[in-house]
């Protein structure tokens, strides 16, 4: 096992964010894909890896995740897009 509670031929692909927004997660285990979910956030991710039985996985780029298209940090379609301030 890897550090984290991850199978060694486990892998977490979080894709870039889609037109439509939000930033597909799918796994890779075991000659298996799965589609996790569609996170907007780094807790949608935390979650769907829960469910999945994968908990306390570090969210970092230095972590088992291979982050697509940006870090954990990128979850807008265009690098303009200023964060959303509330109201």
């Amino acid at each position: 096992m890897q550090a984290g509670g991850m199978p060694d031929e486990t892998q977490i692909v979080v894709h870039p964010v889609s037109p439509g927004g939000g930033r597909k997660v799918t796994a890779h285990a075991f000659g298996v894909d799965a589609d996790l979910g569609r996170a907007f956030m780094p807790a949608d991710v935390v979650e769907f890896l829960r469910r999945a039985g994968l908990e306390d996985i570090d969210l970092s780029e230095a972590g088992p995740i291979e982050w697509r298209g940006g870090g954990p940090e990128v979850w807008s379609a265009s690098p303009y897009d200023p964060p959303d301030s509330g109201p």
